[in-house]
């Protein structure tokens, strides 16, 4: 009798890592953070299933820029016009903007129902390379809940096989086109501390999280 092993994801093109995230499979890049374990929007659940994640834990919406992550978040001309400034100043950056979700927010990605969406514009050149090429994507660290994040891609390849990577080939070939050097798979992949988190609530900012960005409302 053949016994049919189940074989690990292979490590993959820039184009079948893209067909990946359009086919709603999950995928893991670095960030200027911790690496992300990312999918499209409406495939959030898959994120949520990996992790063993409570679904009272909110996803981050990461994007390549603000015309592609503004139509998620709804709000008055005069909110907007402060959501912009804020943006604006931290962004690329890591600092999440919590604000009102609009009705474009798949509900996949907010099981909770809390009518809020964080959103973030990574500072980390491969990453935005990549979200340009996907849009916005669902995101969170890579690891199992109640576990500290996995920041290595070589961590990351053990622990979770069936995740999409892209290869050793296809990483050198993209950060060559951005003229910049590519971090060892084997070492931490960003600063390894979380994004600062503030969210819009009535007329003004709050902090919610204290991270790598020092904000002042």
């Amino acid at each position: 009798m053949i016994h049919h092993l189940k074989q690990p994801m292979p490590q993959v093109s820039l184009s079948d890592f893209l067909a990946a995230v359009q086919s709603g499979q999950l995928v893991s890049f670095p960030t200027d953070t911790v690496p992300a374990l990312a999918a499209l929007p409406q495939a959030s659940d898959r994120i949520y299933h990996l992790k063993q994640r409570s679904q009272t834990k909110p996803l981050i919406l990461m994007g390549a820029n603000l015309a592609d992550l503004w139509p998620y978040v709804a709000g008055s001309a005069t909110d907007q016009a402060r959501w912009t400034a804020m943006a604006e100043c931290y962004w690329p950056g890591a600092l999440t903007l919590v604000l009102p979700a609009s009705d474009r927010l798949p509900p996949a990605m907010n099981p909770a129902n809390t009518g809020t969406l964080g959103l973030r514009i990574p500072a980390h050149p491969l990453a935005r390379y990549l979200l340009e090429r996907t849009g916005p994507l669902a995101t969170t660290s890579v690891n199992h809940s109640g576990q500290p994040p996995l920041d290595t891609l070589t961590n990351i390849a053990a622990e979770f096989p069936d995740l999409t990577l892209l290869s050793p080939i296809a990483l050198t070939e993209i950060y060559a086109q951005l003229g910049e050097p590519m971090p060892p798979l084997d070492q931490p992949q960003g600063s390894g501390q979380p994004s600062t988190v503030v969210a819009w609530q009535g007329e003004t900012w709050t902090v919610l999280r204290q991270g790598s960005v020092l904000v002042e409302p």
